[in-house]
């Protein structure tokens, strides 16, 4: 019996289920809203079923059919795409879709310089690119949205696998007129009494804060901000100073004021900057080459603000 849908149809109708909405469905595929709204009536005529339920102020919910439908159309796109995979993998070529997440606070430093690499060398491979905070990262691996994630090793589930690329330490960031500033390295303790502009991402906020709590203190936290261009004219006009991991090749802020990298010392855990995917994702020869192009540049010393690995002690 020949199908009647296409897997156009169902990527739409997965969208739809994960945003709630044509309109944001249709923005997010780069499609027309009436072209999803015509490929979900003609999904729930051929599957006899309502697929949504229509609410003109919430959007659209997914009945109970639908949610069956969704996770069943979703593991149908998920066996199309690892056709295409297995096909690469057989012909010996790296090609096909690459989705990559990147976490947002260096999303702009450092992917789309390894993209630039990746995509000059493997030009068959559709790059899809995509910045997200920690947990929404997690979930999109889970989900299967994503091949590979590049983030910090914070709290990686047992089930996601981390490939380190880079170690940072944290450093502290001081407007020019700071009392700080012009210290070779500063401590918790010299901080303590300062304003702190702290970068209220989740996880990475208590990465920053466990610094003081192992000392027994308390920054006075003066603003909150969850963009790291915002944090960085914060601090750059003076209102307070702030910690981070990456590092900008300029010492200017968004609005052109200078900026003080000072160390921060104490033996606070550097962090690991690395390459995450679900367990058995690597298997993807795609996924493969990204990796090893990763790896490559990183330890090349190609991507400014990443020094490779130490060499690991015997």
């Amino acid at each position: 019996m020949p199908l009647r849908f296409t897997l156009r149809q169902l990527e739409y109708l997965v969208t739809v289920g994960d945003c709630g909405s044509i309109s944001e469905a249709a923005a997010r595929l780069n499609v027309s809203s009436p072209s999803i709204s015509s490929a979900i009536a003609q999904l729930e005529t051929e599957f006899g079923l309502p697929l949504f339920v229509r609410r003109h102020a919430q959007g659209l919910s997914p009945t109970q059919s639908g949610r069956r439908m969704i996770a069943g159309a979703r593991q149908v796109l998920e066996g199309a795409a690892g056709l295409n995979i297995l096909a690469g993998d057989i012909a010996g070529l790296v090609r096909g879709p690459l989705n990559v997440g990147c976490l947002v606070t260096f999303a702009q430093i450092v992917l789309p310089r390894l993209r630039r690499g990746f995509c000059d060398a493997h030009p068959a491979v559709a790059f899809h690119q995509f910045e997200r905070d920690q947990t929404e990262l997690f979930d999109a691996l889970h989900r299967a949205e994503l091949d590979v994630a590049m983030t910090y090793d914070m709290q990686i589930p047992s089930d996601l696998d981390f490939v380190p690329l880079a170690s940072l330490p944290p450093y502290v960031l001081l407007p020019e007129a700071h009392p700080l500033a012009e210290h070779e390295a500063v401590s918790v303790t010299d901080l303590a009494a300062h304003p702190m502009i702290l970068l209220d991402l989740p996880m990475s906020a208590d990465y920053f804060l466990s610094f003081f709590e192992a000392q027994g203190l308390s920054p006075e936290i003066a603003e909150r901000t969850r963009d790291f261009a915002v944090m960085r004219s914060l601090v750059a006009n003076g209102f307070g100073y702030s910690i981070a991991n990456i590092r900008y090749r300029s010492d200017l802020a968004p609005d052109g004021r200078r900026l003080r990298h000072v160390p921060l010392v104490g033996a606070p855990r550097p962090m690991r900057l690395g390459l995450l995917t679900a367990r058995g994702a690597r298997a993807s020869m795609t996924v493969r080459a990204f990796i090893d192009h990763c790896t490559a540049e990183v330890a090349g010393g190609e991507v400014p603000g990443l020094a490779p690995l130490p060499p690991e002690r015997s």
